[in-house]
């Protein structure tokens, strides 16, 4: 489990400080720069669209250099990506530095997902999982605790989310290990047909999360809360991924069909609700607090579908095949809620949230499973037998 816990710096990095800590910094880049929401949305829809790129290549890129030392070059250009940021506020240099992000992300997320579902499939356990995309928590505490505090200055921010990464890569170095770290033969082949009503929940969860947690700051800031209550919020909300194994690991494991997904998706669309019933902060704090107890859940519940529904030749494959979905959902996500809030208010981006993901929660709660045949061979995916 140390070795599930290491590697959870991996979603710590590539999502909590490369894709999540935006989020706190779209104020202070606002008035700065002079954005529009729409203009800030597509920083998001910058890094979603890398996100998406780098879901296309990353069985490429398995291929050639095998997982491990995919993950972490993965890990080393987040770093790298992060850093480019805090050089410049050009509008198309940072639009650039967001898309590298999102294609270094997502080299990381997919890996790194890989290599806890075969630690998982090991220790027979799902909680390897639930633990790699907890990490996401840590970064958003990270966040939560040092931006705010820096107020204006957001290159510094960006240096120091550059920072961390790097000492996440570090640390995450030798959890990303396998077997053999020779290159794959083949990273299998995608299996969608299958999938594919869980594959729409999955796009609808995307476009509808990342919406939140990109326009949240701008929430509070359009009501002129304090520094304090931001960095209440965005860490305790961290704290509540943190906690999300303790909540999800079981249900993923051992509730029948996507009973879990459906549930995670119907929680998170009630939590968004939650902060449209009154602009104060224990409703807030409540909101913030059911989110982040649920939405690193859902990619853990679809990777634990997947690991279930495919044989593990083609988890790698299919892995990038649900993040390219995911990322082509994220990607339009901030971008339309943008330009819908800045028609309304910043409260268009809660009710994005929450309609979508109840919509994506009703979808999975018709899916019918498949579960794949037992592995009769080794994963070719794989550079050995587990991580």
């Amino acid at each position: 489990m140390w070795q599930a816990v290491r590697l959870a710096l991996g979603t710590a990095s590539a999502l909590g400080l490369a894709r999540f800590a935006y989020g706190l910094l779209v104020p202070a880049m606002r008035e700065d720069l002079h954005w529009s929401l729409a203009e800030a949305g597509a920083m998001s829809t910058a890094n979603g669209l890398g996100y998406l790129l780098g879901a296309l290549v990353t069985a490429v890129v398995v291929r050639r250099l095998g997982t491990a030392a995919a993950f972490r070059w993965g890990m080393v250009l987040t770093a790298a990506a992060l850093a480019a940021n805090a050089t410049s506020g050009d509008y198309l240099v940072l639009l650039t530095a967001r898309a590298a992000a999102g294609v270094a992300g997502a080299v990381v997320f997919i890996t790194g997902g890989v290599i806890a579902s075969r630690i998982a499939t090991r220790v027979s356990s799902g909680a390897p999982i639930t633990v790699y995309f907890a990490g996401t928590g840590l970064g958003i505490v990270f966040g939560g605790a040092t931006i705010p505090a820096l107020g204006d200055h957001w290159h510094v921010a960006w240096a120091g989310l550059s920072v961390a990464a790097a000492l996440a890569t570090v640390v995450s170095w030798s959890a990303a290990r396998t077997d053999d770290d020779a290159p794959a033969a083949t990273a299998g082949r995608a299996r969608i047909r299958p999938v594919w009503r869980t594959a729409l929940a999955y796009v609808l969860f995307a476009a509808g999360y990342i919406t939140y947690i990109t326009f949240l700051s701008a929430y509070l800031a359009d009501r002129h809360a304090p520094v304090t209550q931001v960095v209440l919020i965005w860490t305790s909300m961290g704290l509540a991924v943190m906690a999300a194994p303790a909540l999800w690991s079981r249900p993923i494991t051992d509730w029948p069909g996507t009973r879990a997904l459906a549930t995670l998706l119907g929680v998170l669309s009630g939590g968004a609700a939650l902060a449209l019933a009154a602009p104060t902060l224990p409703v807030i704090l409540a909101s913030a607090i059911v989110y982040g107890a649920t939405f690193m859940g859902v990619p853990a519940a679809v990777t634990a579908l997947i690991r279930g529904d495919t044989p593990p030749a083609d988890w790698t494959a299919t892995l990038a095949a649900f993040t390219m979905l995911f990322a082509a959902g994220q990607t339009a996500g901030p971008w339309i809620a943008g330009i819908l809030a800045d028609h309304t208010s910043t409260e268009a981006t809660l009710v994005w949230t929450a309609v979508l993901c109840a919509v994506a929660a009703v979808i999975a709660a018709t899916v019918r499973r498949h579960p794949a045949p037992p592995a009769t061979t080794r994963d070719p995916a794989s550079p050995g037998r587990g991580a």
